[in-house]
């Protein structure tokens, strides 16, 4: 996102919320909670906060249950941070990420462990035909002086 206004109110919101659930929030459910990104709408209406929690998918849904029922207090926080006309209203939304990389890294990791098994057996083969495959032009006779075929190809013309 560019330096515009609705960078700077989202890096402020993203500051405010982590620094909210690090510090105020005491509920029990809330793990290991890390604010990775906040969004705001272009009129500054709407933010969605995403994070990321450390730990199972129970976890993370008890951590949702409690970033919900604090999401009252946390919204007048932001609007008293922030400075706004209008607090934006706030959404959570856990963000996905850390798993989808864990995924692309293991795709990875699998394409590799296939590279180095094609590699192996690539070692002792030797090509399927002759070394140059290519064809090469036909040579013509020193007595055919413009470079066509004779008349004896088979062209009745």
């Amino acid at each position: 996102m560019p330096n515009t206004r609705e960078a700077r109110v989202a890096e402020q919101i993203q500051q405010i919320v982590a620094r909210m659930i690090t510090t105020k929030l005491k509920d029990p459910r809330l793990g290991m909670v890390t604010v990775t990104d906040v969004r705001v709408s272009g009129d500054l209406q709407h933010a969605t906060v995403y994070y990321t929690v450390l730990g199972s998918e129970q976890d993370a849904a008890r951590t949702a249950r409690a970033l919900e029922s604090a999401k009252g207090l946390i919204r007048s926080a932001v609007g008293k941070g922030v400075g706004l006309r209008l607090t934006p209203t706030i959404e959570f939304e856990l963000d996905r990420i850390p798993e989808h990389s864990r995924s692309i890294e293991d795709a990875l990791m699998a394409a590799r462990a296939h590279d180095a098994r094609v590699r192996s057996m690539a070692q002792g083969a030797a090509f399927a035909g002759e070394a140059d495959p290519y064809k090469k032009p036909r040579e013509t006779d020193a007595s055919d002086t413009d470079g066509y075929a004779s008349d004896t190809d088979g062209y009745d013309g």
